[in-house]
């Protein structure tokens, strides 16, 4: 075991890690180029696989925008350049996913996109599991199906 502790991107509410925290994925994972092929491969696999044909569907027919958009949040995600912020201001995810109906099985269809993503672009065992982590619990924190365990519910 490492006596450092390791450094996991900051869970779905923020894009970038707090300040003064140095991020070292952006640098581990190859900066920008290896994001770009991860988005790559990412929407490759959503557009092949039958089980990812309803997350698909959300994304209209061309992906230009939508890919240049999550290119810049894991830029800035994993400790990169702060393009995403600046550009789009703090990214509120769920409440920019409440138009679609997103629950398990959602969240499992893009996570199995993301890891089949991952296992191409990303050699650093270590990191692809750090990565996977992260995505997981922002993955499942975009969920707005009934019943999901972010919901506080005020009566």
């Amino acid at each position: 075991m490492s006596t450092q502790e390791p450094v996991v991107p900051a869970a779905a509410p923020s894009v970038s890690s707090t300040a003064g925290t140095q991020n070292p994925h952006f640098a581990r994972i190859g900066g920008e180029a290896a994001i770009v092929h991860l988005v790559d491969r990412f929407y490759a696999h959503m557009s092949e696989r039958p089980e990812a044909q309803g997350i698909r569907a959300m994304h209209g027919v061309d992906l230009t925008d939508v890919k240049r958009v999550l290119v810049n949040y894991l830029v800035e995600w994993m400790g990169g350049p702060q393009r995403y912020s600046v550009e789009r201001g703090h990214p509120r995810l769920r409440r920019k996913h409440l138009a679609f109906a997103i629950g398990p099985a959602e969240r499992d269809a893009w996570m199995n996109c993301m890891r089949a993503a991952l296992q191409e672009v990303v050699s650093d065992g270590e990191l692809r599991m750090q990565l996977e982590q992260a995505f997981f619990k922002t993955a499942d924190f975009i969920r707005n199906d009934q019943g999901n365990h972010h919901e506080h519910h005020h009566r």
